[in-house]
């Protein structure tokens, strides 16, 4: 294989190590060569096993995925905006889950940050971490198996230990958004997601909109068991109208149409909800 061909083909599997999708003429445009080209790259690196074909582009395998390192490099801003407004829904809760991830280790610094006087359980050591910053928020952590990749236990013992508590909410990251759900790449995290959901009054999901329209096999919660979901950028088209079918509310930084915020409250069997879309 010539260096430059090689090189092509690199540049291609980093681009899907941050966009999970990607077309064949914005490939083409990216790096400045004919369609045909990306075609037979991406044939090429479907055969080694790097990626998986679609129709008219590719998309990543889950082994690209990328771990949480890498993750917390990317998307800053959006991870920022997103909790930035997550946060603000927490007001009255005294007792929360939170799920690992690049994502909501941002929503746990500004928890850290802005509230006091709350017992925080989660499974991921990031989020420990940031949140033991605030010397007023208990945590509780998980035991389980250690996963290094991802900086978070899982398995049976993890989840047996949530079966023992209660939520006022559980605040869950997500690899794909369908009109079915949240999904994860990790099945053994969508365990740990799926049982947090169970056992919390009200369930916010936190994820930026390059996880919209994304398809990943483990899913841990539709959306009528989902209360919020709090992105940068409002969802569309089919995605926002089953989101909106199952009320649950979108808050997000930037939308067509501004959604009404999900308001934070006392532990709740029956959390009210507002519908949006955009």
């Amino acid at each position: 294989m010539s260096r430059k061909k090689a090189t092509r083909q690199r540049r291609i599997i980093d681009a899907l190590s941050t966009q999970p999708t990607l077309r064949v003429g914005d490939l083409a445009e990216r790096l400045d060569v004919s369609t045909e080209t990306v075609r037979r790259d991406l044939d090429e690196l479907t055969r080694q096993g790097h990626i998986s074909r679609t129709y008219g582009g590719a998309v990543r395998r889950l082994s690209l995925e990328p771990g949480l390192n890498e993750r917390h490099a990317l998307l800053v801003p959006q991870r920022e905006a997103i909790a930035r407004l997550a946060v603000p829904l927490l007001a009255e809760a005294k007792h929360i889950m939170l799920g690992s991830g690049a994502t909501t280790v941002h929503v746990a610094r500004r928890i850290a940050f802005q509230m006091n006087n709350v017992t925080v359980l989660t499974h991921s050591f990031g989020v420990a971490t940031v949140l033991s910053l605030n010397p007023t928020i208990t945590v509780l952590m998980a035991p389980g198996v250690y996963d290094a990749r991802e900086g978070a236990m899982h398995g049976a013992q993890t989840l047996r230990f949530l079966e023992g508590y209660r939520a006022d909410w559980a605040i869950l990251g997500a690899s794909g958004l369908k009109e079915d759900g949240a999904s994860d790449a990790l099945i053994e995290a969508a365990e740990v997601y799926a049982a947090m959901n169970r056992r919390a009054a009200r369930t916010m999901v936190v994820a930026d909109s390059s996880k919209f329209d994304q398809t990943f096999p483990a899913i841990y919660a539709t959306w009528e068991s989902i209360d919020a979901l709090v992105t940068e950028t409002a969802p569309r088209g089919t995605l926002a109208q089953a989101i909106a079918n199952a009320g649950t509310s979108v808050n997000a930084e930037t939308t067509e149409t501004a959604p009404a915020a999900a308001s934070g409250g006392p532990l709740s069997t029956s959390a009210s909800q507002t519908s949006a879309s955009a």
